[in-house]
């Protein structure tokens, strides 16, 4: 009777909460573990990036490809032209310096062509030589820019001078500036 007095029946006792239906629950655990394997990919591609990041540092591609000597192709063999002679001149200095040089043309192998063209071009040569000489400064004739001053005639030879042969390379066989 005790329980009469309560107002509690013998069904509402016995009976918890009221339980919810499939969705209810299914929905709140689905959508945990969707949070927890988005959270987990977040955490894996970050230290992966800032791994990649310290061990790759900052460095950028290499983009070219080291070639070593011994793999890389062989040079073209030359015939030479070696009757110009020794050129001497002054240079264009506020002070001149005599400059004595001799110097040889490199052609193509076996092109009986381009030996004809320079010994008939020969005089034209020759002064186009001793031209370019003058025109330059002793700072000019530095060891440093022996490069530079080979390109510029074989350049000049072959755009001025010759009309059915190039020269393909230029030489000194002895370069002196002596200052007076």
């Amino acid at each position: 009777m005790a329980d009469e007095d309560l107002g509690m029946d013998e069904n509402t006792a016995s009976a918890g909460p009221a339980k919810k239906g499939l969705m209810g629950g299914l929905l709140p655990t689905l959508l945990k573990w969707i949070a927890i394997a988005i959270g987990a990919i977040i955490v894996i591609v970050t230290v992966v990036v800032i791994t990649l990041h310290v061990v790759g540092g900052n460095t950028t591609a290499q983009t070219t490809i080291p070639v070593a000597q011994e793999y890389s192709g062989r040079r073209e063999t030359l015939d030479w032209f070696t009757s110009i002679g020794s050129i001497r001149t002054k240079t264009s200095d506020a002070v001149p310096v005599s400059v004595l040089v001799e110097v040889v043309l490199g052609y193509k192998k076996d092109d009986k062509s381009a030996a004809t063209e320079i010994t008939a071009r020969l005089i034209e040569i020759k002064d186009f030589l001793r031209r370019y000489f003058t025109e330059k400064r002793a700072d000019d004739l530095r060891p440093m820019n022996e490069e530079k001053l080979k390109i510029e005639i074989r350049n000049s030879i072959n755009d001025d001078i010759l009309s059915n042969s190039k020269i393909k390379d230029v030489r000194f066989l002895s370069l002196e500036v002596i200052e007076q």
